[in-house]
């Protein structure tokens, strides 16, 4: 885990400090209605935040679909934490939670290869680098933006 970085369930008074992270994110999060329905599930799904001090560092929203698969719903790190290994901690903290509950598959949706974005291509490349794999890409969110499945099995406990 990240040095100093504590991984535990999001109060609720810390919602807003999860909204202003995806504000300050513009080239993953830059359509305001997109982010009005983000901040709205992340006050009603199961989301953990990473904090360092005093500091809310990143968050991660956890939807699990069934007995079976959950899926990483949203996650963001304040853009001056990236590459510290708060993602990477974020991730490993809701696969552990996942096993606990027996969980066997963890999916991903993101922005699909077929539309070039140096961005989303680092975002790939994480969770390629944390063992998810692509399943499909498709056309959930349109034309413009095609959506890439990328999933990962989880080893039981």
């Amino acid at each position: 885990m990240a040095q100093g970085v504590l991984i535990r369930p999001m109060e609720s008074d810390e919602a807003d400090n999860c909204e202003d992270i995806l504000r300050a994110l513009p080239n993953w999060f830059g359509i305001e209605e997109s982010i009005v329905e983000y901040a709205k599930d992340i006050r009603k799904i199961e989301t953990m935040v990473a904090r360092e001090d005093a500091v809310v560092t990143g968050f991660l929203t956890l939807n699990q679909h069934n007995a079976h698969s959950a899926e990483i719903h949203l996650i963001a790190v304040r853009q001056e934490y990236h590459g510290r290994g708060i993602g990477r901690a974020l991730v490993e903290h809701a696969e552990a939670l996942l096993r606990e509950r027996d969980v066997e598959y963890f999916e991903v949706k993101t922005l699909g290869p077929s539309r070039p974005d140096s961005y989303y291509d680092k975002t790939r490349d994480f969770y390629h680098a944390m063992g998810f794999r692509p399943l499909e890409e498709n056309k959930l969110w349109g034309d413009v933006n095609p959506c890439l499945i990328m999933i990962k099995h989880l080893a039981c406990s």
